[in-house]
């Protein structure tokens, strides 16, 4: 067994105690690949008659085109229903879809931001939704979902409330303050993230001490993550964490020991990574 090494950032350790200390559900991150398509024309001889008829084959074409380019818009049809559960039965995967599509709407999807700073907010949580008070005794009672997200434009959690009957949202709370626990892809970019800052260096050169291999993608670990929260001996760079959606790393090699990161925290508002302790 390796000894624990000490570095500028963190420890490998040997054994699960990192493990016990977070409740976060641990995650093996794999990231998408890309994928490309080659395009190829048509080839041939003769180019009489035949090229012709490939010019007006081109002029119609592009007629048809220039019309369709000026046809009205067509208007968006609501997502399918698809399986649906009855009474509390856990919402079914088809709900699930049907009442995210529904919960984001286009003025949502306008003006928030997403962990990535692209627009939309970040996808969170799709819970089925309590009853009502005067719903209780109703066998019949609509089956509903709340439906939250992270908006990163103004650090505020949004969580709509669809009614799967008729379709339609019923409730909108907005809340700024409100840190509930951290999805996969939050988790995903809080490890690029401290990957690309100097403050990794000491993950990478562990990770390195442990495998023989670079570390370059969060993909090559598998994450924990915790919500932190600034308190009074935080550090100034930290001040703002729990208004700004902040969190601890706990990192394991794949098939190997636990990197302990926990000096480390990762402002994911900011984008930045600051240390504690």
């Amino acid at each position: 067994m390796r000894k624990i090494v000490h570095r500028h950032l963190g420890k490998v350790v040997a054994g699960a105690g990192i493990a016990v200390a977070t409740t976060a559900v641990m995650v093996a991150v794999t990231l998408p690949g890309s994928a490309g398509a080659d395009d190829s024309g048509p080839s041939g001889a003769g180019a009489g008659q035949s090229g012709q008829q490939a010019d007006q084959g081109g002029q119609q074409a592009g007629q048809e085109q220039g019309q369709a380019a000026v046809q009205p818009g067509a208007v968006e049809q609501a997502p399918a229903e698809g399986d649906t559960g009855e009474g509390r039965d856990p919402l079914t995967e088809d709900e699930t879809e049907r009442v995210e599509q529904l919960a984001l709407d286009r003025q949502l999807q306008r003006s928030s931001e997403n962990v990535e700073g692209e627009g939309g907010p970040q996808p969170l949580t799709v819970d089925l939704a309590d009853p009502e008070t005067s719903e209780l005794d109703d066998a019949d009672a609509p089956r509903r979902a709340e439906v939250s997200f992270y908006d990163y434009k103004d650090d505020s959690l949004v969580t709509k409330t669809v009614n799967l009957d008729t379709g339609k949202v019923e409730a909108t709370d907005t809340q700024q303050g409100v840190q509930p626990p951290l999805s996969r892809a939050e988790t995903v970019e809080a490890a690029e993230l401290l990957i690309a800052d100097p403050l990794g260096d000491g993950l990478k050169a562990d990770y390195k001490d442990a495998t023989g291999n670079e570390l370059t993608k969060p993909d090559q670990l598998l994450l924990n993550s915790m919500v932190y929260r600034a308190n009074a001996g935080t550090p100034a760079a930290l001040a703002d964490c729990g208004e700004h959606r902040c969190l601890r790393l706990f990192v394991k090699v794949k098939n190997g020991p636990w990197i302990d990161s926990r000096d480390l925290v990762i402002d994911l508002s900011a984008r930045k990574v600051a240390k504690v302790g």
